[in-house]
């Protein structure tokens, strides 16, 4: 399983701003290894963010998002204490939800 992601939600005037910084090696597929063999293409491809529980930002990734990306996204109509959440899903099928608090 993969390591936890860092997410902080904090309001910002009307809005909470929401960081998200996710760990994931993102190999495009085109890198090669020492002994010459291609590297496998494992990244992410859907991103998607809830807030309490609703849905508020879907995204589809490929091969040119850097290693360990990083995510940040103006929530509208947040309160402190709300619940912010985080999806992602790679191309083997492998799955991360990590959830925040807005501060």
């Amino acid at each position: 399983m993969a390591d936890p992601m860092r997410i902080r939600a904090q309001m910002s005037g009307a809005n909470a701003t929401v960081r998200v910084l996710m760990s994931h090696e993102m190999e495009t597929g085109q890198r090669k290894d020492g002994a010459g063999k291609l590297i496998p293409a494992w990244h992410i491809n859907e991103v998607t963010a809830a807030h309490n529980g609703k849905p508020v930002l879907s995204a589809e990734w490929g091969t040119g998002v850097a290693k360990n990306p990083f995510l940040q996204f103006n929530l509208k109509g947040a309160k402190a204490g709300d619940k912010v959440s985080v999806t992602w899903k790679d191309n083997r099928g492998e799955t991360r939800t990590d959830e925040a608090t807005v501060v």
